[in-house]
């Protein structure tokens, strides 16, 4: 493919998917504010460096890749805690609506978030989800049902038992 259609390819695709991709940060950052400018962020780099992809078929993938690194890199700099009270407030704009799961993912590790992520949220295939993560996808099958357990876990936490 030409260099000059696969940055036509590439401008097409973030513009197609910035709702994903502000899906996305907001699992990261949980402010609005916050995953609009990692959106941007993103969006910049992956327009700016388009030249590094090689193939079409590998654009998705890549920006996931762009957008999860420079949620990872903004939370690192910033290092803030979000009260509940501001989550919540932020929360009500947005389109996900189960609160207490959006709360459970914190007990994920960074790559057990992203494998839930984008498996639920985002729809994406194990082996679209490997790609991304550069894993296998067993390893991939596997975070995905260690991160499922967790998440299990905390959501029936104080819940009565009733399988005994």
């Amino acid at each position: 493919m030409r260099k000059e259609a696969l940055q036509k390819k590439i401008e097409e695709t973030v513009l197609d998917s910035y709702e994903a991709m502000y899906r996305l940060a907001y699992t990261y950052v949980r402010r609005e504010e916050d995953a609009l400018d990692i959106v941007q962020e993103s969006a910049y780099k992956a327009i700016k460096h388009a030249a590094c992809v090689k193939q079409e078929a590998y654009i998705k993938t890549w920006l996931w890749r762009i957008v999860m690194n420079t949620a990872i890199d903004f939370i690192r700099k910033n290092q803030k805690e979000i009260a509940v009270d501001a989550f919540y407030e932020d929360v009500r704009e947005d389109s996900y609506q189960d609160f207490d799961t959006i709360e459970a993912l914190e007990v994920l590790t960074e790559k057990e978030k992203a494998v839930v992520v984008l498996r639920f949220f985002e729809d994406q295939k194990i082996s679209e989800i490997a790609k991304v993560l550069h894993e296998n996808t067993n390893t991939v099958k596997t975070i995905l049902y260690r991160s499922l357990k967790k998440l299990r876990l905390k959501l029936t936490e104080g819940e009565p038992d009733y399988e005994r």
